[in-house]
């Protein structure tokens, strides 16, 4: 059958997710309908597979059958987690449009790209490892691999020998590889490998694209002026992050070039016999890792493993924290003792760091941060007077950011909800407007009980009432031995056997705010956040 979104035959809806899909050929599309993210003809039956979901079969589009699956839009991560796990790439479209005002197909747009190399949702990754997103490309005998830690903002070039590339590969163990199309690679580690268009990994749009990012004249300043086939990754690499994230990177601010002469040299197999974070079998343990993590933090549990993995060859490094170590152990420990007290309550801030400059952090990573920032003092204190420099530069680099701080409690909810979606984000007394709403939201009962007993007394009818129902509305019930006793201002909403209801400006004003404060609440706080 034909696909093409340009088809007559096709229905509107259908004519607009094939507009999508054309987009994203090789990826699964979910794609948005009221309560659920539904996946249309090949798609549905790859995911039904892989996912374990029912496949069914509904209505007709060009004359044929539409196959489609679908999942709840709020269990949407626990299957993008299962199809990550799987190597598998998605594309979630959202509904952006007003479904009250569309005429038509609800408008919708690609919101973001999940794979494996460029995930930041704490639900999806492993809080104990870094997730690296890595590029390759050769010039000669020159390999180029450019690396970038989404989460973290980390971007990182090394140039190597290209018969170094497995090795390479095997001490960054990246979550997902790009490399050119015309390509047939031979990497030595099982990961998501993308094949990506030759001239993503053109040196000129690269080094252009790079300096627009960093916004820079040339990336000398980062020690990376010669580096072509380096630079030729990081180019693809970024326009492919870029892409994912549907947008630009606000915390990407520069470059680390590494040498490959920094580290102790490990061929493939030796880093894989010693066990370093994986058995031989591919078990997390019993490995070296799993023996020395004794981290309180998922930060340091991933620096660990990068320790591991990256043995310096310059001693002063280890020397320094060796002495970090000792200063730490004296008095009985009491030092690390005290300071891994204090680091029980500090949440994962290099990630939801990440997520904020994405702009997908949720109020609960605000939340955390919060909680965090105000345990900085105590963590810094028993760092004061060290005699270890490594402890005294993290006693200066710990110093709590007092602007960022009282803006999130002033605007973060104690305990804020789950999704903005759910409402109870903002803090009261944050926003005006907010408590205002809230305020209609929350003294409906009052307000009418309020507005019974002014009118009563105004009236003289005592057994007047001010009522509310989800079909009419406001309205004011008089019976009708009392009708000759209403005020000129009353309007007759609803005659019924033994009264009428009206309803007065004063109270129609009210109700136009009432019911719509729930969802200007909503609104309100989405803009807010």
């Amino acid at each position: 059958m034909s696909k093409t979104a340009d088809s007559p035959k096709h229905t509107p809806m259908m004519v607009q997710y094939l507009g999508l899909k054309a987009k994203h050929p090789n990826t699964l599309l979910f794609y948005r309908m009221g309560d659920f993210y539904e996946l249309f003809y090949e798609d549905a039956e790859k995911a039904a597979r892989l996912l374990d979901i029912t496949l069914t079969t509904r209505g007709q589009s060009a004359g044929v059958p539409i196959k489609m699956c679908g999942v709840p839009f709020h269990s949407l991560e626990p299957y993008l987690a299962r199809l990550v796990k799987l190597g598998e790439s998605a594309v979630i479209c959202e509904q952006i449009g007003d479904p009250a005002t569309s005429k038509g197909p609800v408008e919708r747009a690609v919101s973001r790209i999940v794979t494996p190399g460029t995930l930041t949702d704490a639900s999806l990754v492993d809080d104990k490892q870094d997730l690296w997103l890595l590029a390759v490309t050769t010039l000669r005998n020159t390999a180029g691999i450019a690396r970038l830690n989404l989460a973290s903002g980390e971007f990182i070039l090394i140039e190597v020998a290209a018969e170094q590339i497995p090795a390479t590969l095997e001490r960054i163990r990246p979550a997902e590889i790009l490399y050119p199309e015309s390509w047939t690679p031979n990497f030595g580690v099982d990961v998501a490998r993308t094949r990506q268009p030759d001239w993503y990994f053109d040196f000129d749009s690269a080094k252009r694209l790079l300096c627009e990012q960093f916004e820079v004249a040339s990336l000398a300043g980062f020690g990376a002026e010669g580096l072509k086939p380096a630079i030729a990754a990081a180019g693809a690499l970024l326009q492919y992050a870029q892409a994912t994230q549907s947008g630009k990177l606000p915390h990407l601010r520069g470059l680390t070039v590494e040498i490959e002469g920094a580290y102790l040299g490990l061929d493939l197999a030796t880093r894989r016999n010693l066990e370093l974070t994986e058995t031989l079998r591919g078990q997390p343990s019993p490995t070296l890792f799993s023996l020395l993590d004794n981290c309180v933090t998922s930060m340091g549990s991933r620096l660990l493993r990068h320790t591991l993995h990256h043995p310096l060859r310059d001693r002063a490094i280890p020397a320094a924290r060796h002495g970090a170590v000792e200063a730490l152990q004296d008095d009985y420990g009491r030092l690390a003792y005290d300071v891994r007290k204090a680091l029980r309550g500090i949440a994962d801030i290099e990630r939801i760091a990440g997520r904020i400059a994405l702009r997908n952090a949720r109020p609960r990573d605000l939340a955390s941060l919060r909680e965090s920032l105000a345990r900085l003092p105590e963590l810094r204190a028993p760092l004061a007077g060290t005699p270890s420099a490594l402890l005294q530069q993290s006693f200066a680099e710990l110093e709590t950011p007092a602007e960022a701080l009282e803006l999130l409690v002033r605007a973060i909810a104690a305990e804020p909800g789950a999704q903005v979606r759910d409402g109870g984000v903002i803090a009261p007394g944050y926003d005006a407007d907010l408590d205002e709403l809230r305020s209609l939201n929350d003294n409906c009962g009052a307000f009418l009980v309020d507005m019974e007993v002014r009118e009563r007394e105004r009236t003289g009818i005592a057994s007047l009432k001010v009522e509310y129902n989800k079909v009419h509305g406001f309205y004011i019930e008089v019976t009708h031995a009392n009708v000759d006793k209403i005020p000129d201002d009353y309007r007759r909403r609803q005659t019924l056997k033994n009264a009428e209801r009206y309803i007065t400006p004063e109270l129609k004003a009210f109700e136009d705010k009432a019911l719509s404060a729930q969802e200007r609440s909503l609104a309100r706080e989405k803009l807010l956040y």
